[in-house]
Order: C-alpha cells, then sequence, then structure tokens
C-alpha cells in the first residue's frame, strides 16, 4: 500500500501540472501514454514490441491521438478514416506472409485497441483546448468514484459484482462509489457553474451518475481482458500501480463522453 500511495502521489505531481498547461506539453504526454498503453496491449498478447505488426499499430494509436488542430495544420491530406482502413489493411496482408504466427484474430484486436486507446488519449486533449474544468470534471468524478467504490467495498461489500471478471468488486462499493462521485462532481459543475453550459440539476445529475457508471465499466472492460490474456497487470511501468492502461482504463472511457455528452448541451 505504501509503494501504491507514494507512486499515486508521484505520478499526480507529473500529470496534472501538463493538464494545466495543456496544448503542446500535454499533447505529447499524451502521445507518449497512448505509445505505451499499445506497447502494453502487444505485450500482453506476446508480440514483439519491433516487428511489423506493432509499427503498424503504434502508427494507428498514435494518429488516432493527434490532436484535431494538429492533424488538419500538419496532415490536411489525410482522412482519419481511410487512414485506419490503410492500418487495418496494413495488418490483414501481415497475416497472409507470417505463417499463422500472427492471424486475423491478431490484427482485429490490434484496430480495436488502437482506436480504444487513441480516442481516449485523443479526447483529454480535446477536452482541455475546449474547456479546462471539463477535464478535471473527468478527473474528480473518476478519481474519487473508484477511492469511495474501494472503500466502501472493502467496508460494506457483500455481494459479489461479477467474480469471474474482478473478483473484489462488490455491488455496495459500486453503488457507493457511484453516489460519493456523483455528489463530488455535482458539488464541483456548480461550484464553477459560470464555467459550463446551464443545465436543470436533475439532467445534471443524471449525467454525472451515468459518467461514475461509465467509469466502472471502463475498469471492468480493462479486467476483462487482463483475464482473458491471463496477466495481473497491463504492465509494470507503475509500481504497486501496474501498467499506464490500468491506471487510465477508466479515463479512457469517460473523457471522450464527457466531450460528447457537454458539447451537446452547449
Amino acid at each position: 500500500m505504501k509503494t501504491r500511495v507514494i507512486t499515486a502521489v508521484i505520478a499526480l505531481i507529473l500529470f496534472v501540472p501538463f493538464v494545466v498547461i495543456g496544448g503542446t506539453p500535454l499533447a505529447i504526454v499524451m502521445g507518449i501514454l497512448s505509445m505505451v498503453a499499445m506497447g502494453e496491449i502487444l505485450y500482453m498478447k506476446n508480440r514483439k514490441l519491433v516487428s511489423v505488426e506493432a509499427l503498424l499499430s503504434f502508427l494507428l494509436v498514435l494518429f488516432l491521438t493527434l490532436p484535431k488542430d494538429f492533424r488538419e495544420e500538419y496532415l490536411p491530406g489525410i482522412n482519419p478514416v481511410i487512414f485506419v482502413y490503410v492500418i487495418a489493411l496494413g495488418l490483414l496482408i501481415t497475416t497472409v506472409f507470417t505463417r499463422t504466427k500472427f492471424n486475423f484474430d491478431s490484427a482485429g484486436a490490434l484496430v480495436l485497441a488502437g482506436i480504444y486507446i487513441g480516442f481516449g488519449f485523443h479526447y483529454f486533449t480535446e477536452l482541455r483546448n475546449s474547456n479546462v474544468y471539463l477535464i478535471i470534471l473527468g478527473l474528480i468524478v473518476v478519481w474519487v468514484t473508484d477511492s469511495f467504490a474501494y472503500i466502501l467495498g472493502k467496508a460494506f461489500g457483500k455481494h459479489k459484482m461479477i467474480p469471474k471478471v474482478s473478483p473484489n468488486k462488490t455491488w455496495e462499493g459500486s453503488f457507493g462509489g457511484s453516489l460519493v462521485g456523483t455528489i463530488f462532481g455535482v458539488a464541483f459543475v456548480l461550484l464553477f457553474k459560470n464555467q459550463f453550459p446551464d443545465t436543470n440539476i436533475f439532467l445534471l445529475i443524471l449525467l454525472i451518475f451515468l459518467l461514475t457508471v461509465l467509469g466502472q465499466i471502463g475498469d471492468l472492460i480493462e479486467s476483462a481482458f487482463k483475464r482473458y490474456y491471463g496477466v495481473k497487470d497491463s504492465g509494470k511501468i507503475l509500481p504497486g500501480h501496474g501498467g499506464i492502461l490500468d491506471r487510465f482504463d477508466s479515463l479512457l472511457v469517460v473523457m471522450p463522453i464527457i466531450f460528447f455528452l457537454f458539447e451537446e448541451l452547449q
């Protein structure tokens, strides 16, 4: 636990300033994190980091992570949909020459992982460019929900949620985490209400509660594919926490949803 707390504090000290600064520094950090996360996927699939499929996967996730303004200014002729198709086609072609060592299932998994990771980290930057308070809201909702789901689950949890996927998660902890996360999230929006679209309070509560649920689903998604690949953690880069995917799993789901929801409200 001591190692876990120390790592969390150091990570926050290093990460939060980039969120505050935004712009190119944050985009660079997001690019690095997305590449590391894709590396963790390749590691779990027992793929070499120096290979054709790894190169194509890194290109895919990096391109999708790039801020929209950067792509439009420096890569104006590249259509994102066509780019994803070309990478997917490249991975499929790779299956032809690898004699079943790299197959259709593996190609599909890498494309899906690239979209999941790339879009997730992409919307960190887009949220910061749109409204720094939105990205702070996402961090508060996810971190508070996660922390209290753990605390309340340890204290009051009796009914296992999905033991085959995440044996320690309970319905009591999940609901308690969502309740506290919703309270903190709504309080933050009301405290800085001039920074957010004018929203009916009942709709706001519903939206924040939805984010707490989606954050926990993001955590379960990562637990599911770790179980599938038979690994405890996605990586070892964060002592006591595991890998980048272990720490950002909920945020990769929540950040795009926040962007879509609040953009629609404006």
